[in-house]
């Protein structure tokens, strides 16, 4: 007789309600006919990579990342190549795989039964990989988004002790200060091997998904299991530029999208110079000065150059059962 699946539980202590938690999965064990967790605490000095790694020595069946976007991120780093799904127990402000697979919020025994009795599904995971000011070279994992210029500006002057209190309304005051700030990213990049190209702009965001918090649509047409990213370039000129940006993202990406007869209206909508969208699987991209860049969320440092792609149905992870779209199964078959 084989022995039961066991799962390893990474968490962020200061995320979860750890005896509660461990209630709910001692049930959720039970209905499901698992074997007890292994629970694996994260601290500052290691975020997750080494938890994972240990639940891979373990040979976890499947590893449950209980903490905010920079949790995810790197179990799912650790996870990378391995085959072993990953589990979602979202918390924190942001959640950002967790809405773009449409997973429930919030809702701890929904979100075990999903990991104990869920489905496999294999999406996407974006690489890259960093050159900094002193020549150092760091590779990463991101599920979500890459992001340079004013967004990872505004993460970076982002008060924590803030966030942590009234969650993404500590950005509206980050947002007001790097808005201030008139310098441009010059860059020159190679998207899929196409020839270089040079663009200023405020803002540049490679995206393997495209929804973030407050049901906000950045990058209409990202799929998580597409084998592409979306990029998104800002290049406001004044006010009026960010209106157009704001109508694109909001309006017509918000509401006229989610409808046939608005999906008709788009169409007679004109591109406008302050947004544009580009789509591919491998960027390499160059940068005039030092910037400041995130992924999922969170501040890696600066970049004075980059090269990122895509590895498609890189990572499995865990969602409802009869939730995997018959196109998904039919790739992953």
């Amino acid at each position: 007789m084989n022995p039961p699946r066991r799962a390893a539980l990474v968490y962020n202590p200061i995320k979860v309600d750890l005896e509660a938690l461990k209630t709910a999965v001692a049930h959720e064990e039970q209905e499901s006919g698992w074997g007890e967790t292994l629970w694996l605490e994260t601290t500052e000095e290691d975020p997750g990579a080494g938890q994972t790694a240990e639940a891979l020595k373990q040979k976890a069946d499947l590893v449950i990342a209980a903490g905010g976007d920079g949790t995810v991120r790197i179990v799912a780093e650790a996870l990378h190549g391995s085959g072993v799904p990953l589990a979602l127990l979202p918390s924190g402000t942001g959640n950002l795989l967790a809405r773009n697979l449409d997973l429930t919020l919030d809702d701890v025994p929904n979100a075990l039964e999903t990991a104990f009795r869920g489905e496999d599904r294999a999406i996407d995971l974006g690489l890259i990989r960093i050159r900094h000011q002193d020549d150092s070279v760091t590779k990463h994992a991101y599920l979500v988004m890459a992001g340079l210029g004013l967004d990872a500006k505004m993460l970076a002057a982002t008060d924590d002790e803030l966030k942590a209190k009234v969650g993404w309304l500590a950005y509206v005051k980050a947002i007001g200060q790097v808005l201030r700030d008139k310098n441009q990213l010059r860059i020159r990049y190679n998207l899929d091997n196409k020839g270089n190209k040079a663009v200023r702009a405020h803002t540049i965001m490679i995206g393997n998904c495209g929804s973030l918090p407050a049901n906000i649509l950045l990058l209409p047409d990202a799929a998580v299991d597409d084998g592409r990213f979306d990029i998104v370039i800002l290049r406001p000129e004044g006010v009026i530029g960010w209106v157009q940006i704001m109508v694109k993202i909001f309006w017509e990406n918000g509401v006229l999208r989610r409808t046939a007869a608005g999906r008709r209206l788009m169409g007679l909508t004109k591109e406008v110079r302050a947004l544009n969208y580009l789509t591919g699987s491998e960027l390499v991209l160059r940068l005039s000065r030092p910037e400041e860049i995130e992924l999922d969320g969170d501040g890696v440092g600066q970049a004075v150059a980059l090269k990122t792609w895509i590895d498609a149905g890189g990572l499995t992870v865990r969602v409802p059962a009869g939730s995997v779209p018959d196109d998904t199964a039919e790739r992953s078959a």
